[in-house]
């Protein structure tokens, strides 16, 4: 059997407990203990260590002075400047994927959309992982790494605010998405650049309502 070399080993683990912490196994607050986190992911301690070290580095793990590190807390006020920057660089990106048109994966992806609009009750993990596809798609289509990089990164950190606890806003985002995909599909950046801004407006609003369910 291969065992990993440390570099890779070391992106496993933090990926690992990124997606513990984004996901909720981890909640807010909680203390990460290296070695319990260590049996717990059945490695050493030193790329738990190096892990969290990314992990604050990246604003989703706390350590003050001689204390634990804890998986942050996000405020109302960080979702909402998270989520501001967000509207900004997907507002941009609809508009450039529009310029550069659809693709083969963004017609897949309609398609995928538009069976739920019709209907089709997709599980938990397909419908974000069908929502992730289609803002990284669009992002890719934007033609800038670095955008794509960006989007992907404060997607990932307002996830903590799950929206499978909002289940009205499943139809209204399922047209919403409809909309920003044809828009693009009919190379109309302005209509795009629109039908994103709506779109990321609701998820705003509707977190906001509920977020004390969060919490």
């Amino acid at each position: 059997m291969n065992e990993l070399s440390p570099s890779t080993l070391g992106n496993t683990t933090y990926e690992r407990l990124r997606e513990m912490i984004l996901n909720g196994t981890l909640s807010a607050g909680t203390a990460l203990q290296e070695k319990k986190l260590a049996e717990r992911l059945g490695v050493s301690r030193t790329p738990v260590r190096e892990a969290i070290m990314r992990l604050m580095v990246e604003g989703l793990v706390l350590r003050s002075a001689g204390i634990t590190p804890v998986v942050r807390r996000l405020s109302v006020d960080d979702f909402i400047e998270i989520l501001h920057v967000r509207r900004l660089l997907e507002v941009e990106a609809a508009g450039r994927a529009a310029e550069a048109g659809g693709s083969e994966d963004l017609v897949l992806i309609r398609d995928r959309i538009q069976a739920y609009a019709d209907g089709v009750v997709p599980s938990a993990e397909e419908h974000v992982a069908v929502d992730d596809r289609l803002h990284r798609t669009i992002a890719g289509l934007a033609g800038s790494r670095l955008l794509s990089e960006l989007i992907s990164d404060l997607r990932q950190k307002t996830k903590i605010f799950d929206m499978g606890r909002v289940p009205e806003r499943f139809q209204p985002g399922v047209q919403e998405h409809l909309e920003i995909i044809d828009a693009v599909m009919a190379r109309d950046p302005e209509r795009a650049q629109a039908a994103m801004r709506v779109h990321i407006d609701n998820v705003r609003g509707s977190v906001l309502t509920h977020l004390r369910r969060l919490f």
